[in-house]
């Protein structure tokens, strides 16, 4: 009896069968480029260029201050006194008869000063505490975690505000309110990061093998908490700048003739509708600061989180 191919209903198996062994080899798919480095990967962001451009100006001012500025901040000349920017004082002359440009070129130092040490106490006091509060958790979560609470009821620059006025108005006691007044944010961020981490199987391969708490925190933990905190450090320090110039604006900052921006500002706000420049030329110094830093924590956000990369 003979038996139809069709009958079976393997006609069309034969066919792709006979079709797959004649057509070409489907082409290999390239993996995808690998991703750049950091510093490729800041090149492209413009916001990080343009921040890192900034605060590199600025470190720079601060830096050559005695050689860039045209005479001595602190130096009172009464026959000067209030002269409008001119060819002799591009910024003009305060009450005192001060050059305005050149406290303005020392004050880049101070106010840089105090954002960055400032930021380094909050970072390296809420860092520990995080790490310790998520590695450990239970009663020391607790008890750290509450202490957090309590200062965070206070708003940041009330706090500061308080630890000013009792440690006493000058600027290394700004320095530590400013910082103290910022932990609260640190360490909780860095505990959210660490409960997460602390799950992984690195960590627990390394408990099996006996290492230490504090080997395991600094080499296997800490390192995985680093990126979020480099970005949220990097506004912290426009925070810091924004909130010592607000203090010293209050007379509780840096003291005189110390140059300040928040203490010209405070200086120069009785002149302001016809000494104009007394107080606009430190508001500008300010607003250029904090933009920058801002536009740095932007770039770096964007660098550091792998959810904004973008395969090219």
């Amino acid at each position: 009896m003979r038996f139809s191919i069709r009958a079976f209903g393997l006609d069309n198996a034969v066919a792709q069968v006979s079709t797959a062994s004649t057509a070409p080899a489907s082409p290999t798919i390239a993996a995808p480029p690998r991703r750049g480095g950091f510093i490729s990967r800041m090149r492209k962001s413009k916001v990080a260029v343009i921040g890192f451009v900034t605060l590199a100006f600025l470190a720079t001012v601060a830096l050559t201050a005695p050689i860039i500025s045209p005479a001595d901040p602190n130096e009172v000349a009464p026959r000067e006194a209030l002269q409008a920017p001119s060819t002799a004082h591009p910024f003009g002359t305060d009450q005192y008869g001060r050059d305005v440009l050149s406290r303005v070129i020392y004050g880049t130092r101070i106010s840089l000063l105090v954002g960055f040490i400032a930021v380094s106490i909050a970072v390296v006091t809420g860092t520990t505490l995080g790490l310790i509060s998520g590695y450990y958790g239970r009663w020391i979560d607790i008890t750290i975690m509450r202490f957090i609470d309590v200062m965070l009821a206070f708003p940041g620059i009330l706090l500061a505000l308080a630890l000013v006025s009792i440690l006493g108005p000058n600027l290394p006691n700004l320095m530590i309110a400013v910082g103290v007044s910022s932990v609260p944010s640190y360490a909780r961020l860095v505990r959210g990061s660490v409960l997460s981490a602390r799950e992984q199987v690195y960590v627990e391969a390394a408990r099996v093998i006996g290492a230490r708490d504090i080997t395991i925190m600094r080499r296997h933990v800490l390192p995985n908490v680093v990126a979020p905190v480099i970005v949220v450090a990097t506004l912290g320090v426009a925070a810091a700048i924004l909130w010592a110039a607000s203090l010293s604006f209050l007379g509780l900052g840096s003291q005189p003739p110390t140059a300040e921006w928040g203490r010209m500002l405070s200086e120069g706000r009785n002149y302001l509708r016809e000494q104009w420049w007394i107080a606009t030329f430190p508001g500008l110094a300010i607003m250029m600061t904090v933009l920058g830093m801002n536009l740095l924590g932007d770039g770096l956000r964007d660098t550091l989180d792998p959810r904004q990369r973008v395969r090219t």
